[in-house]
Order: C-alpha cells, then sequence, then structure tokens
C-alpha cells in the first residue's frame, strides 16, 4: 500500500508546479488498523512550518483517505509531507521515492514549486529546435574585414585540431582562429531550415581576445573577425524571414583582463579600472592591495570579476540604452545568461525587466547546471523560474538522464529523474527547457557514447583521441536513441553543431572543432532531417503531457497527449535484441511515425538498440 504518491492524480490532483492561488486537492491513504485519529499536511517554505488539517473521505474497510484542498497565494518553494496521530503516538509520511511515501520509512519532503500566475514564456519557443553555434567553428564567408589583435592566430587549416598546447609561458591563451564570421552562418540558414531548427544560439559574438569570447573586450561591438553589428542585422533579419530566431550569449559576471573596461595591457583607448581608481569603470571591479590583485571569476586573473550588483554596471546592463537592448534591437530575440547562477537577484530581475522592455516576447534562458528549481548558489535558495527573473535554463540534468540510459540501459533511474524534471520545474519554464545532449562546456556526444571518459585526463591524451569505426558505429546507434528521446520529451531540444554531422571530441578545445562541410555523416544527417520534420508536425510535442507507460527490462516507454484522446507513444529499447512492445490496454495503434514496424494495432516491433515514435489513441 502506497500512502502517497505526487505522480498520481488520486493523491495529488495536479501534477507538478501550480500558480499562486490555484488550489490542488491532496489525499492519503492509510491503514484502518492504526486507528488514526486526526492527519496534518505539514508545509515548509523555509522560513516557517505551517500545518493543515486533513478530513477523513471515505474507507473501503481495510484503507481509508483523508484529504485537504490546499492553495499558496504567493510564488514560493514549498517542501511538504504529511503527519497523522494513532493511539501509539505520531507518525510521519515521507518520499521515500521520487515521488511516493512511506509511514515507516525516513525520507525527504515532497518538492511543490508555486509560481507567479502572471508568469509567461514566449510561444514562438515551445515546440521548436534550436541549434548552438561556436562562431569560429561554423562556417566561414571568407569575406569578412579580418582586424589584427595582437597574440591571436588565423589559421588556415579548416579540419584541424584546435591548439591545445600551452605557449612559451606555460599559459592556454585560446587564440587560435579559424576564420568562422557571421556571413558564414548566413550562408548556411537554408541548412538549418532543413533541419527544421527555428532558433539559434549563438556563443558569444562581441569583441574578446580569445576564440571563445568569454573574456569580453567590447560588449558593444561585434568582434571584427566575426563581421560588424550591421552583419548581425542583417543574419538576424534573414533568419527571420526563415522562420528562425536567434539568441545571443550575455557574459555578464566578469569581463576580460584585455579590454575596454579594465584595460590591463593599455591595448584601448580607455582609461580602464587597472590603469586608474578614477576610471568610470573602476566601481565594477574589486581590487585588493593595489591593482594587481582583484577579483577574479574562479581565480582567472584574464577574467576580472564583475560586481553585477553596482548601480553604474546595472544601468550599462540593462539600462533603457544599455548593452542588452542594444543586441535586442538590432535583431536578437532572446538572451542566453552566461553561469546565471553566479548572478545575484537583483541582476536577474533587472535583466528580466530590461529584455522584455525593449522586446515583449524575448526569451530570457539561463546557465544552470543543477535543478535550477530549487538551486541553493551562495549559501540562499534561488528563485529562477517563480516568474520574476528567467524563462528557462539549460537542462543539463535532462543531459545526464539521457545519455546514461543509453550507456547503462537503467530504464527505471532515467524515467524517474525524467519526471523529477516535469514535477519540480514551473509549466512556463518545463516546455521551454533547453534539452542538449552536448554543449562547448561538454565532450562530443559521440565520444561519449563510444564509452571514452575524458575526465581527469591530459590535453596530450584527449588530443590522441580517436574512435575506430566499431566504436563509432555503436555510439551512433546509442545517439540515434539519445536523439528520439531528446526530440521527444518535454522542452525543446538543442542541436551542438556538428554532432548532427558526426563530429567527435573529447573535453575542450577538442569539443570545438569545425563543422565538417562536405565530410557529414549522411546517415545520421537524415536520420536529424527527419525528426525535425516529425517534431514539426506533432504538436503534442510542443506542450503535450509527458505520460510514463513503463519502465523496466531497458526499455523505456511514455506518452505525449495532444488531447484527453490523441498523442504519440516512444518506445526505446536499449536491449542488444528487438522486442515486440504490446500496448497497454485502451491504447491503440494508429501508424507508426517513425524508426518502428507495426505488427498489428496493439504490437510494435522495436529493433535492438533503436527507439522508435508511434501515433496512438486513447479509448
Amino acid at each position: 500500500m502506497i500512502p502517497f504518491d505526487s505522480g498520481r492524480k488520486e493523491y495529488k490532483s495536479v501534477f507538478g508546479s501550480i500558480a499562486a492561488g490555484n488550489s490542488l486537492r491532496l489525499r492519503v491513504l492509510l491503514p484502518r488498523e492504526l486507528h488514526v485519529s486526526a492527519v496534518r499536511l505539514v508545509v515548509d517554505d523555509e522560513t516557517e512550518i505551517r500545518k493543515f488539517n486533513m478530513y477523513w473521505e471515505s474507507t473501503d474497510g481495510t484503507t481509508e483517505w483523508w484529504g485537504t484542498d490546499f492553495s499558496h497565494p504567493s510564488p514560493a518553494l514549498l517542501f511538504y509531507h504529511f503527519e497523522f496521530d494513532t493511539p501509539w503516538g505520531v507518525s510521519k509520511i515521507r518520499r521515500i521515492a521520487s515521488r511516493e511515501g512511506s509511514f515507516t520509512q525516513p525520507g525527504e519532503p515532497w518538492q511543490l514549486t508555486v509560481y507567479d500566475p502572471a508568469f509567461q514564456t514566449p510561444d514562438w519557443i515551445k515546440g521548436g529546435i534550436l541549434y548552438q553555434i561556436f562562431p569560429d567553428r561554423f562556417c566561414r564567408s571568407g569575406t569578412t574585414l579580418q582586424m589584427p589583435i595582437d597574440g591571436r592566430t588565423l589559421r588556415t587549416d579548416w579540419d584541424g585540431v584546435p591548439e591545445w598546447r600551452p605557449n612559451a609561458e606555460n599559459k592556454i591563451t585560446n587564440s587560435d582562429f579559424f576564420g568562422g564570421d557571421l556571413k558564414g552562418i548566413q550562408s548556411k540558414l537554408p541548412y538549418l531550415a532543413e533541419l527544421g531548427v527555428t532558433c539559434i544560439y549563438l556563443n558569444p559574438i562581441c569583441l574578446s581576445a580569445s576564440n571563445h569570447r568569454y573574456d569580453t573586450s567590447d560588449y558593444s561591438r561585434v568582434d571584427p573577425y566575426l563581421g560588424t553589428n550591421e552583419d548581425f542585422s542583417e543574419l538576424c533579419a534573414t533568419a527571420h524571414k526563415l522562420g528562425i530566431r536567434v539568441l545571443f550569449d550575455g557574459v555578464y559576471s566578469h569581463t576580460g583582463d584585455d579590454s575596454v573596461y579594465f584595460n590591463k595591457y593599455g591595448h584601448f583607448d580607455s582609461v580602464g579600472a587597472y590603469q586608474s581608481a578614477d576610471s568610470p569603470y573602476a566601481q565594477w571591479y574589486t581590487f585588493r592591495n593595489g591593482r594587481d590583485k582583484y577579483d577574479s571569476w574562479w581565480g582567472i586573473d584574464t577574467l576580472p570579476e564583475v560586481r553585477e550588483a553596482n548601480a553604474n554596471y546595472l544601468q550599462f546592463i540593462t539600462g533603457q540604452d544599455g548593452i542588452l537592448p542594444l543586441w535586442l534591437n538590432l535583431g536578437a530575440d532572446g538572451v542566453r545568461l552566461d553561469v546565471a547562477d553566479e548572478l545575484p537577484d537583483v541582476f536577474l530581475d533587472a535583466v528580466r525587466n530590461s529584455a522584455k522592455n525593449a522586446k515583449t516576447d524575448a526569451f530570457v534562458l539561463g546557465e544552470v547546471w543543477e535543478d535550477a528549481s530549487n538551486k541553493i548558489s551562495y549559501s540562499h535558495r534561488r528563485h529562477y523560474l517563480l516568474g520574476k527573473q528567467l524563462d528557462s535554463v539549460m537542462n543539463y540534468p535532462f543531459r545526464d538522464a539521457v545519455l546514461d540510459f543509453c550507456r547503462d540501459g537503467l530504464a527505471e533511474k532515467f524515467t524517474d529523474r525524467i519526471l523529477v524534471i516535469c514535477e519540480n520545474y514551473p509549466n512556463p519554464s518545463l516546455h521551454t527547457l533547453m534539452n542538449m545532449l552536448g554543449t562547448h562546456d561538454t565532450q562530443r556526444v559521440l565520444t561519449y557514447l563510444a564509452g571514452v571518459d575524458c575526465n581527469g585526463r591530459s590535453r596530450e591524451w584527449q588530443a590522441a583521441v580517436q574512435l575506430t569505426q566499431t566504436q563509432y558505429n555503436k555510439a551512433k546507434q546509442l545517439f540515434k536513441i539519445a536523439l528520439v528521446l531528446q526530440y521527444t520529451l518535454p522542452g525543446v531540444p538543442c542541436i551542438y553543431y556538428g554532432d548532427e554531422a558526426g563530429l567527435t571530441g573529447c573535453n575542450d578545445p577538442f569539443n570545438r572543432g569545425c563543422y565538417p562541410w562536405g565530410h557529414e555523416d549522411h546517415d545520421l544527417l537524415s536520420f536529424v532531417k527527419e525528426l525535425g520534420s516529425l517534431r514539426r508536425k506533432e504538436t503534442a510535442l510542443k506542450t503535450g503531457d509527458f505520460i510514463s507507460v513503463s519502465a523496466m527490462l531497458q526499455c523505456v516507454c511514455y506518452l505525449r497527449m495532444e488531447d484527453a484522446k490523441n498523442g504519440i507513444m516512444v518506445i526505446a529499447n536499449k536491449n542488444d535484441h528487438a522486442i515486440d512492445y504490446r500496448l497497454h490496454s485502451g491504447i491503440q495503434c494508429v501508424r507508426v511515425l517513425f524508426n518502428g514496424c507495426e505488427n498489428g494495432r496493439n504490437t510494435v516491433h522495436v529493433e535492438a538498440n533503436s527507439a522508435c515514435i508511434v501515433k496512438i489513441y486513447k479509448e
């Protein structure tokens, strides 16, 4: 007997989060033999604990239901459990699995996310497909004006390995450039449209000393190696004509030391903070014992840390004529905030207001590696997704769940992790989560699925890694399972440039190789295009309910429901043998949409290590 299960509507009338002011019904099931005299809902908002009496409802002679209606008037993160009185004392019902409770074992409380009822996220991102581009490595037009900057090297070997060796001073400078540019990206917009891409996420494009451009030199202009501000506007305008939006990367927790604002090396005409305490930028930074000692991001002295709550800096980034409105007015449709969990609340509040004032449907996406709904950062609980800060986040917990299943086949663990995401995240954020399998901060997905563990390995070791054909073929087979899951689970799939073409590589900088134009894996590319086409057609994949059907024996099955009757079913088979999956009672196969074979209206054949998508009808 399960006393409470937050995933079942007979216990909790609304699965997942609720809007402030909305009511839900909570019920617990207890044995009659315990002679329960009272039951209470215990709610902790981390400032106070409140108890609500529950009321006896019914009995079948063996068990009895107790219930109560609950609502919360304002956005908050709540943790709850239940307690009940018996002749032998007070007992508690706590969570022992993700949703199931027990009164015989110790456990944890359940989470209830209560968000602002006015919280809305842009409709244009829902049901779409994101595509992440590292600008220097995607495509070069050969027409962009190049501006020489001290220490930069412009390479001509497009297929070469990114430089990984330290320089003569034993420093990693990331100063080799392959010449990818904005016009090159613009030239490939038709290709992206063929993939079904509806939004491009660009890694930083502002003037910077390094190829990754997270060490900003000037927030107000495009790096001349990439083009001009006008080129960016033209890229956005052309993309919009093809139904593609554009996100830019906002790096606001630190600048580069070689920048207009810090100017450590005197490369700019400005009076930088490093040069003088009288600099207009001096108050942005924290200096200790003179100018040579200053706070820097993770102790990296080339990345001096900014005081984001400083009024002058806040105005510079988020003011009416600030940097954020500048890029949105140039044509961008939203911003991805680098290390959002390191930005203070006052800054995130200002970013949202600034972005929405500049463009009402601007998308504000944050980089948070953990569960962003309950993240503790700098010793306090954050509230990124309650309606006043971020629209959504990069979904690293999703990435871990999908890739781990593709490697270990633990179906129960996978489903449990996906349900945690669905339960914890507010609905406006859930359907706009950036569901990626690889990024510029992780090893290439094919290399990971091939079983190569790059963590703790030297750059020299990683540079030598080359997948055998057998390794690659096996990894691609698993990658196809991952892609089906990625394209059909709640949220928005994001392709890291080149993954769809078969790029491999270990950690930074080997995960940042150039797109292999003319050497693509066309089988993989066709697979991704077909998934993109299917995603555009199936409205259930936009905001449809997620329903777990089964998870066992290295096989996962779930539904995305368009309405009460119609939807799609996904079956992922991680076994080394084919299976015939018998549909549950009340579900009929209308037709196989992708990668499977129908054996009558109640059975679907799924090959070994593959996943299929089926159109279904619920009776």
